[in-house]
């Protein structure tokens, strides 16, 4: 089968573009775009730069992808957007691509629903079958583990990391790192206990989840400093790999603190 293309659509020379693709009325496709096979173009999207698009994803209308990222040091240098496979790219929604200060790339994995109006900005990489609600927001050179879900009109600071299987509640804005399998809430978002309705869904084992709140507890209780008890979990938890990633992520902290509880 070959691709399907409105007349209304335009498709700048140098575009690649796969077979079975589908683009509707009024679609604008740069030239340095690859569509793969599959890939739907509901109407109305924009796309342009050095972006490309994975297998299967479908976009909808008014959707800004690949354009120039909202940064005063860009200066034009070629970098790159590149999304994966079979994601759904809701309208409005706007994602821009890398810059020389980051690492030239702005990664989305597969899988993913970025709902209405979400917006990645430069240089971030976004994991394997996150969800962003409607609204939500991540600035830039921000890292999204895989499964996380960043709640409706909440905003990520940039440089922040969110762990796998973290969840970040509506309307709250995240200036630290999100550990994984953590729920964070608030205005200045703190952490609220473990993504325990996710790692559910997810299909965790009871007996692992149980293994997790127990180290969470260790490690964010008021015993000792922080780092102490980080210690005191990676050797009492040493064998159990689910705990160690929540260390190793701990561990390689760079720009901002771990999101804590809120003190009483």
């Amino acid at each position: 089968m070959s691709s399907k293309i409105h007349p209304t659509a335009i498709i700048h020379d140098g575009a690649t573009i796969a077979n079975e693709v589908e683009i509707g009325p009024y679609c604008i496709v740069g030239a340095g775009v690859t569509l793969s096979e599959n890939v739907v173009l509901v109407s109305h999207v924009h796309i342009e730069g050095l972006t490309t698009v994975g297998c299967g994803t479908k976009i909808y209308p008014f959707a800004s992808i690949g354009t120039p990222p909202q940064d005063l040091k860009f200066a034009g240098e070629k970098s790159e957007l590149i999304i994966g496979k079979n994601n759904t790219i809701r309208e409005h929604v706007t994602i821009n691509p890398g810059t020389a200060h980051g690492a030239m790339k702005t990664v989305i994995g597969d899988n993913c629903l970025l709902m209405m109006a979400a917006h990645v900005a430069h240089d971030c990489v976004i994991g394997d079958n996150v969800i962003m609600a409607n609204n939500a927001t991540v600035a830039g050179h921000v890292e999204v583990g895989d499964n996380a879900i960043i709640g409706g009109l909440s905003a990520v600071h940039q440089f922040v990391r969110i762990g796998e299987h973290a969840i970040i509640g509506g309307m709250s804005g995240v200036d630290n790192d999100v550990v994984p399998y953590g729920r964070v809430k608030g205005e200045r978002a703190s952490l609220a206990g473990l993504n325990l309705i996710g790692l559910t869904r997810s299909g965790f084992d009871k007996g692992d989840i149980k293994q997790i709140q127990r180290a969470f507890n260790k490690l964010f209780s008021d015993d000792d400093t922080f780092d102490q008890r980080t210690e005191m979990v990676s050797k009492d938890f040493c064998d159990d790999d689910l705990v160690m990633s929540i260390i190793k992520f701990i561990k390689e902290k760079d720009k901002f603190p771990i999101c804590q509880p809120r003190k009483n």
